[in-house]
């Protein structure tokens, strides 16, 4: 037996987040941000409009911070219990929507301890007090329709990817609008953060055919769609907006794989944007994992039209595409490119490959590994060598 799990609604396009005014019923609304991105655009104060127009109250909690801390997620929860809201809504990129999703937890349930949930699926059941809602305004991490949310603890410089099914929010709005004024280098690291969800997820141990459908349909429009909206297309940026949603759907039922495990933990020790870390990991990972699943690589590659006679062929050519739009999208190839020293690198590098291990992203690597292989894996990152082993 198998579970597939999906927000209840989703609503899609130019502007979509209007529809929040059918949100009858609730009395008031909580609004989680990051920076000053959504206010300066205008976007908080529509969402606002839309949620006192449906006869909510509001409340606003601003600044939280890009990878969002264990005390964040606290100080969030204490906010939302003094305000005592019905529904949740949660604006911008991944980290406001990620740190929310964690606050809704502690909120509905204050005497428990991050301990008690860092594992996956050690969550109580939610919506006791709350619905969720949320609204990104980035195309890459699908956090307004996933089961996970990634905190970190910075005592330790660890990234905890939190999952559970009980944290999928009950309403998305895919708002195209929203991503139109992305920066270029977001729009870079967070297209292929959402290539690499895709992706893993179709060679992933918990696949299944609605997930596959949705990665492959993610995969074709997001090589059709990055680099146009990496340069500013409107119409791409829209595309991309909602194909970084369907990888999202396929991931957070199919789960993920070691380029993620090592994404969390080389993210939080380098300081490095957790999607250009998946953009760095992705060939490498491709080729470490293609001794136990070429063949789904190949089927990734025979749709993209990629060169190939064989398995071997088209995994081949599946990894040069992947590192040819690296390229067009101006990120390094390499962890030593992107500004790691080697010095700094080979201090951290044993701890970074053995915590990797023990992300829950790990256990739905088509591949079995270990320590030794993630450091190998992860050398190979480092200085730009092939995965042979």
């Amino acid at each position: 037996m198998a579970r597939f799990t999906l927000p209840r609604d989703i609503y899609f396009g130019a502007g979509a987040i209007g529809e929040l005014k059918n949100l009858k019923g609730y009395k008031k609304a909580f609004i989680v941000t990051g920076g000053h991105s959504m206010r300066k655009t205008g976007f908080l104060q529509k969402l606002e409009d839309v949620l006192k127009e449906a006869g909510l109250e509001t409340r606003i909690y601003e600044g939280v911070e890009p990878d969002p801390s264990i005390e964040r997620v606290f100080d969030g929860a204490k906010a939302m219990r003094e305000f005592g809201p019905d529904v949740i809504v949660a604006i911008g990129g991944g980290s406001p929507m990620d740190a929310a999703k964690a606050m809704w937890v502690f909120y509905e349930y204050p005497d428990k301890t991050f301990d008690d949930i860092k594992d996956p699926f050690t969550m109580p059941k939610l919506r006791k007090k709350a619905i969720f809602v949320g609204i990104p305004s980035t195309s890459g991490t699908a956090s307004e329709v996933t089961a996970f949310s990634v905190i970190t603890d910075y005592s330790t410089n660890i990234k905890y990817p939190l999952a559970d099914f009980e944290i999928t929010p009950d309403i998305a709005v895919l708002d195209t609008d929203i991503p139109q004024a992305m920066p270029k280098t977001l729009t870079a690291h967070t297209g292929m953060d959402a290539l690499t969800h895709a992706i893993e997820a179709y060679v992933a141990t918990a696949r299944s055919d609605f997930s596959d459908a949705l990665a492959l349909k993610a995969i074709s429009d997001i090589f059709d769609s990055l680099l146009d909206s990496y340069n500013g297309d409107k119409e791409a940026r829209g595309k991309m907006h909602i194909a970084q949603c369907l990888a999202g759907m396929s991931f957070s039922n199919a789960l993920l794989g070691i380029a993620h495990s090592i994404a969390h933990k080389t993210g939080a020790m380098f300081h490095i944007p957790h999607g250009c870390c998946n953009a760095i990991l992705l060939p490498f990972v491709i080729e470490y994992n293609s001794r136990a699943c070429m063949e789904r690589y190949a089927q990734i590659a025979k749709m993209l039209g990629l060169p190939g006679s064989t398995d071997k062929q088209l995994t081949d050519s599946l990894v040069e595409a992947v590192r040819a739009l690296n390229k067009k999208l101006g990120i390094q190839p390499t962890y030593r490119e992107n500004g790691v020293s080697e010095e700094d690198f080979k201090a951290h590098a044993q701890t970074i490959a053995e915590n990797a291990v023990k992300d829950p992203c790990t256990s739905s690597n088509p591949r079995t590994t270990n320590a030794e292989d993630m450091l190998k894996v992860l050398s190979c990152a480092y200085y730009g060598e092939d995965v042979a082993f």
